[in-house]
């Protein structure tokens, strides 16, 4: 598809520009074309819209979006140097791929192209969790997300109720998206290899009735909640609420419990005693 077939390996490229990862952007290269084109693929369809790419590095992950048929891909990088070879990526994709510098925490992704967004990447590992929840956010303008984590903070995205990963994350990104986990990414995937797995999720935000409109008060409560979750909630959520036993009876729920047995619903009805105060 236009001339990025064409291109030489990725490892050959790296080399020609001296690319080598940085520890301070949380950089692993994923140099492996059947594996990013598995991660391509996951996020499928591709032409419409817009796909957001964050941290894209030397370029292995793009390459195989637009291999897959990626009409129009948007990628944000802060690393300065990886522009070489995004550069050459660019001018061999016909006209699909539009590349900013800049820091993906100061962007919002409605200001990033047209809907459908999805939102594709093997994230920073030292930032992936402020992006995430940010994108949380901004879930109104959001079509799904594809994306690459350390394998723990997937376990944490997934977990339910009564489980050790069970947390903060898994009720904020359950109750804005359906999230399911798609495969593991073993360390030697990448260079450098990371010292942990990685794993793959897709998160595709549900309607935008079925979710608080206001994500802040759900934030503010599971902080609470979670930040001191050997306490029983009439303790760790007296932070938050006046009467926090009257509260929680009030909703049916009991003031001896513990953070990690509640539901992700409870955590909602929660959240709305918060916002009516």
């Amino acid at each position: 598809m236009d001339g990025v077939e064409t291109l030489p390996p990725l490892r050959e490229t790296i080399a020609a520009h001296g690319l080598d990862a940085k520890k301070r952007f949380g950089q692993h290269f994923l140099l492996d074309l059947n594996l990013t084109r598995r991660i391509a693929r996951a996020a499928s369809p591709l032409g419409d819209g817009t796909v957001i790419e964050i941290g894209p590095g030397p370029g292995g992950l793009t390459r195989a979006l637009l291999l897959e048929g990626a009409g129009h891909v948007v990628a944000v990088e802060v690393d300065a140097r990886a522009f070489g070879p995004l550069l050459e990526l660019q001018a061999a994709a016909g006209g699909r791929l539009d590349l900013i510098e800049a820091d993906a925490l100061k962007i919002e992704p409605r200001d990033l192209g047209a809907a459908p967004r999805r939102i594709v990447a093997n994230l920073p590992y030292n930032v992936s969790t402020a992006l995430l929840v940010r994108w949380l956010h901004a879930a109104n303008d959001i079509t799904d997300m594809v994306l690459m984590f350390q394998k723990e903070v997937v376990d944490r995205l997934v977990a339910e109720p009564r489980t050790k990963d069970y947390g903060r994350l898994s009720v904020l990104a359950q109750h804005v998206c359906e999230v399911r986990r798609l495969f593991d990414v073993a360390p030697t995937a990448f260079v450098p290899p990371p010292k942990v797995t990685s794993a793959v999720a897709r998160l595709t935000p549900r309607p935008q009735t079925a979710r608080l409109a206001d994500l802040r008060p759900l934030e503010r409560i599971t902080a609470a909640a979670f930040g001191q979750r050997r306490k029983m909630l009439r303790g760790s959520l007296a932070s938050v609420f006046p009467e926090p036993v009257a509260t929680l009876e009030g909703l049916g729920l009991k003031p001896t419990a513990r953070a990690e047995e509640l539901s992700v619903d409870d955590f909602v009805r929660l959240a709305g005693a918060l916002d009516s105060e």
